[in-house]
């Protein structure tokens, strides 16, 4: 199994500093999340029950794509995705050069985790279509593919028509792309246009085996299965090597932690709450888990 650092709510300062410490400890990938700009949102967050996001107005949503470059710069072996990034709230060349270029640069180091976004105020703000936003998606990815690869490419869609045209520099290697979403159109486009899917929040066990037989049911239809296809799942259980063994076996190639949110109590009074608590218990982490997984 693959551990993939979750730094949701850590300030832009930090990321460089945990993508060091992620590189050290055998963390796979780090994850950036994305956000514009925070405010009294007219959209109602999907994930609570109150329709509030789960964050204050000063959290930090540094941009994805400048912290990723900021992080490859510093480190050898880790990997960086966001989680999970919104191409379609930004116009398709602003995303294709992006990551092209964080690819490229970061020596394909980049996962491209995607979805079509929740937040109509952000798209409102940027003067995309909130309402087409999935139909947008499903031609923008395919697009982007085509552009990466290199050479004069055009297209005419939709709503994208471009070309004959290139950019350079373009990634040496395919950017693996991951689906966000759990709905049962999310689940469907992980399994047609996916090179894996990526939850972006805790699953209890067995919620996660009712979303696992779902998505396994969308692959069918496209003659696909797990094997093959990386599924990124936080699991909502105190880790153990135990834990992460059985669902690696059943089909979950990654998971998703964030050390510090299962911070002893004297680790806390050790550590206090900043970059000193979280690299402790991620090196914790390290030595309990990955290096028994």
């Amino acid at each position: 199994m693959r551990f993939w650092l979750g730094s949701s709510f850590a300030d832009a300062d930090e990321y460089v500093p945990l993508a060091q410490a992620a590189d050290r400890l055998g963390y796979d990938t780090v994850t950036v999340s994305d956000h514009i700009f925070y405010a009294d949102y007219e959209a109602r967050y999907p994930y609570s029950k109150t329709g509030a996001p789960p964050y204050a107005p000063e959290t930090h949503w540094p941009d994805v794509w400048v912290t990723i470059g900021a992080m490859s710069a510093v480190t050898e072996r880790v990997k960086f995705a966001p989680n999970v990034y919104i191409p379609v709230a930004r116009d398709f060349f602003t995303v294709a050069k992006a990551v092209s270029t964080a690819a490229y640069l970061s020596n394909e180091r980049v996962r491209f985790a995607a979805g079509v976004g929740w937040c109509k105020d952000e798209f409102l703000q940027t003067g995309q279509d909130f309402h087409t936003r999935g139909r947008r998606f499903d031609e923008m990815i395919p697009a982007l593919r085509e552009v990466w690869r290199g050479g004069e490419v055009e297209h005419h869609g939709e709503f994208f028509d471009f070309g004959p045209l290139r950019i350079a520099p373009v990634p040496r290697a395919p950017v693996p792309v991951y689906i966000g979403g759990e709905s049962d159109v999310a689940l469907r486009r992980a399994a047609r246009i996916g090179d894996g899917w990526i939850g972006n929040r805790v699953y209890r066990e067995d919620d996660l085996e009712t979303l696992l037989v779902r998505l396994e049911g969308f692959l069918a239809e496209q003659g696909r299965s797990l094997d093959g296809f990386d599924v990124v799942a936080p699991i909502g259980a105190m880790p153990s090597a135990e834990l992460y063994r059985k669902w690696r076996d059943r089909g979950v190639a990654s998971t998703l932690a964030a050390p510090w949110w299962t911070a002893t109590p004297q680790e806390r009074e050790k550590f206090g709450d900043g970059l000193e608590l979280k690299i402790a218990t991620m090196e914790r982490f390290a030595e309990e888990v990955i290096a028994k997984v």
